[in-house]
């Protein structure tokens, strides 16, 4: 009889500590979602909502999406992803910075999330992977796989960086010398943060690319060929030209 109380009382105590478990478990699922599911944050220093600019076609390039900023000595590339633009990249000397914007829910911000899942994708590529503190905030510096043009296998150092807007996300990605120094980014990070975002009013899901344009007189230069004299984007604001395509991480 007592074998069989304490039989007994060891499976409550047993079923106790399993509740404790789960339940502390549960809270800790409870808390990383609320951690990753923040609302967006202000936006002191952008990037800019559309409503938020006054003339956001002055001193940038209209892409439809995105107003993206034009500074001097700067190539415009689109990327492309089927038959619609998705992302603009803007290349300055050793440096480029890829833009890219998505829809998101009205009052809850995905870049937390989507930090999380960028970094396991690539850690379970064989990348390394460091969440810091930036200066737009918290990114990803990544050492991503890659092969080379030997054939060999070698990493590319990316940051990722992004901002949660009002039911938009923007996405960076900084390569070349601004991903190795990042102390030298600091023009990629300045048109980051003044590029201007336009999501519509359209209905859209969580995720969905913030689709682009070309400007009414621009033309698609492929790569390598030289532009003509008198283009608009000669003078300090490059070529636009279709660039690869490039597949989101998710």
């Amino acid at each position: 009889m007592f074998g069989r109380r304490k039989k007994r009382d060891a499976a409550e105590g047993a079923a106790g500590e399993t509740e404790q478990v789960v339940d502390g478990v549960d809270t800790e699922a409870d808390e990383e979602r609320e951690r990753l599911r923040l609302e967006p944050a202000p936006r002191p220093d952008g990037p800019w909502d559309s409503s938020e600019v006054r003339d956001p076609g002055e001193g940038r390039v209209d892409l439809g999406g995105l107003f993206v900023p034009g500074v001097d000595g700067m190539e415009l590339r689109v990327e492309v992803a089927g038959d619609a633009i998705v992302a603009a990249t803007v290349v300055l000397r050793d440096s480029a910075i890829q833009l890219q914007g998505f829809a998101a829910p009205k009052r809850e911000g995905i870049w937390g999330e989507v930090r999380e899942e960028i970094g396991t994708g690539i850690t379970q590529q064989g990348g390394i992977v460091d969440e810091v503190e930036g200066p737009l905030g918290w990114e990803l510096r990544a050492q991503v796989p890659v092969q080379l043009p030997d054939g060999t296998g070698g990493f590319q150092v990316v940051r990722f960086v992004g901002v949660d807007g009002p039911r938009w996300f923007l996405r960076g990605v900084i390569s070349g010398q601004g991903a190795v120094q990042p102390q030298a980014a600091g023009l990629l990070e300045q048109i980051f943060r003044d590029t201007v975002v336009v999501r519509g009013e359209g209905p859209m899901a969580p995720r969905d690319p913030i689709v682009l344009k070309l400007p009414n007189d621009a033309q698609m230069v492929p790569e390598g060929v030289q532009q003509e004299e008198g283009s608009r984007f000669a003078g300090g604001m490059g070529q636009l030209q279709r660039g690869p395509e490039i597949t989101e991480v998710r």
